[in-house]
């Protein structure tokens, strides 16, 4: 998997299209272009933020290319991923130590938007065969139930939960990646669990 260094050319890398279905870049995604303002935009590699990167690709590196694999599957979850990590190499000094992971989901969700914006979706169900069929995520799309209820759930809520049951996120982190308080992700998360629910009785009313 392609992953960029501190010697990669960062500004190579941008993501000058709004998030999908915003007018125009969000005041909240890290994927903007600063401008001379972006930590390590210009000027000599401090030695202290290259150990810093390279701890958090080989920490973090994998996970991110699962999140993106599960949701645009393998052929683009490579480049994808090295966008991410070249948006947090050019933005270092806005990630948050010790809560690196989060602001990389967050991060990975805005460049998926803007992938899906300029290419075709590809369907949920569009997963690698090679990836491991234990994985939660890997049964969940191959499950032709599971697919129902969650096309019949709002995107929000669907977001919520496959990040709950995906990437495991809860609390604080799934806080962090969805932009809001800690109380209102426990709130979201609550009702999204409510609602799949309601969904499944829905479908098992329609099914018996």
């Amino acid at each position: 998997m392609p992953t960029p260094t501190p010697s990669t050319p960062v500004d190579d890398v941008t993501a000058d299209e709004p998030p999908l279905g915003a007018s125009g870049p969000r005041d909240d995604d890290p994927t903007r272009d600063g401008g001379a303002e972006a930590g390590g935009a210009s000027g000599p590699v401090n030695p202290a933020d290259r150990t810093w990167f390279d701890g958090i690709v080989r920490a973090h590196a994998t996970a991110v290319h699962r999140f993106l694999v599960r949701r645009v599957g393998r052929q683009d979850a490579e480049d994808l991923t090295a966008d991410v990590l070249t948006v947090a190499w050019r933005r270092r000094d806005d990630v948050p130590r010790g809560a690196e992971l989060p602001w990389l989901y967050r991060t990975a969700g805005f460049v998926l938007a803007n992938h899906v914006r300029k290419a075709r979706p590809v369907p949920v169900a569009d997963v690698p065969e090679t990836l491991d069929l234990t994985d939660p995520a890997v049964v969940a799309v191959r499950d032709e139930q599971v697919r129902r209820v969650l096309g019949a759930l709002a995107p929000r809520d669907r977001q919520i939960l496959l990040l709950n049951a995906w990437e495991g996120l809860a609390g604080q982190a799934l806080a962090d990646v969805l932009g809001i308080s800690r109380g209102g992700a426990d709130a979201a998360l609550s009702r999204a669990r409510a609602r799949l629910r309601e969904a499944w009785d829905a479908l098992d009313a329609t099914d018996a």
